[in-house]
């Protein structure tokens, strides 16, 4: 296998299983802590090796409790609440040295038809015409060396409709929207595109609650963290193939800033939702 980015992603989010009920996984070289979305991602893929495979993923909700060191294994303790005939229940903790860093409650279905509705697609400026995070830093780093470093290649492709001024970023509407997908052919296994799709889930969510301010996730002073997160898959959906990723946050009080995600194909169709509160506290020099 050639171990490029997307291999590697994968075998990130795809856990060792140890025990019936308990796995392992392990993380990228970070800077700092684990990226929320991972282990997000990493508990997911746990709980659906833990069901039968007729059933997919409807729901989860999760709080993140600790930040995760990256240098260290996550150990992933399922616990297999409840198995129905339609339903199935698993409850997931992340532990690191003993203690809990994230734990989760998902929820799954057996597939079968219904009643059907959903909201109206948003329309916006397609992919193709609009610069990618890797081109963007790529110009920034040869504008500026010493402020933006060189970026890394990268399996999440995300090219954002109305790119915010990282420089002197203003005040604007709490709405921002952005086109996802995994660069490159993973396959046809629909678990591998929820994992996937749970992992993209978390990038840039919380961003939209410091719209209405000053500020970036990158301003000095601002301390940020993703403290919760809900996902609903609707419909399936492919991971590799463009998703327009619609954000807003309609309040934030107390520190904490709320935003709400929809996830649309590019033919409309609304495929997951998510909410999450972050962690958006500004702290004066």
């Amino acid at each position: 296998m050639d171990h490029g980015p997307i291999e590697r992603l994968i075998e990130y989010l795809e856990v060792q299983r140890v025990d019936r009920f308990l796995f392992t996984g392990k993380s990228p070289a970070r800077p700092s802590r684990i990226f929320g979305g991972q282990v997000l991602a990493q508990s997911l893929n746990a709980a659906l090796r833990s069901v039968d495979a007729a059933f997919e993923a409807h729901s989860m909700h999760a709080y993140f409790l600790r930040p995760g060191d990256p240098s260290r294994q996550i150990v992933f303790e399922v616990d297999p609440i409840r198995d129905g005939r339609s339903f199935a229940t698993r409850r997931v903790v992340a532990k690191q040295d003993g203690r809990a860093i994230f734990n989760t409650a998902i929820s799954f279905q057996r597939c079968e038809p219904g009643l059907e509705h959903q909201a109206s697609p948003v329309k916006v400026t397609p992919p193709e015409a609009l610069e990618s995070d890797f081109d963007f830093w790529t110009r920034k780093h040869a504008e500026n060396p010493e402020r933006y470093p060189a970026p890394l290649a990268q399996a999440i492709e995300r090219r954002v409709v109305n790119r915010r001024d990282y420089d002197n970023p203003q005040p604007q509407e709490a709405v921002q929207h952005s086109w996802f997908r995994v660069s490159g052919d993973v396959g046809e296994d629909p678990h591998r595109h929820q994992v996937l799709l749970a992992f993209m889930s978390d990038f840039a969510l919380l961003g939209a609650s410091l719209l209405p301010h000053p500020y970036t996730a990158q301003s000095p002073g601002m301390q940020v963290a993703s403290l919760d997160h809900a996902l609903w898959f609707h419909r399936p959906a492919r991971a590799d193939e463009y998703l327009l990723y619609a954000m807003d946050s309609p309040n934030a009080s107390g520190g904490r800033g709320f935003c709400r995600g929809q996830f649309f194909t590019r033919d409309g169709q609304l495929v997951a939702s998510t909410a999450q509160e972050a962690l958006i506290r500004r702290r004066e020099a």
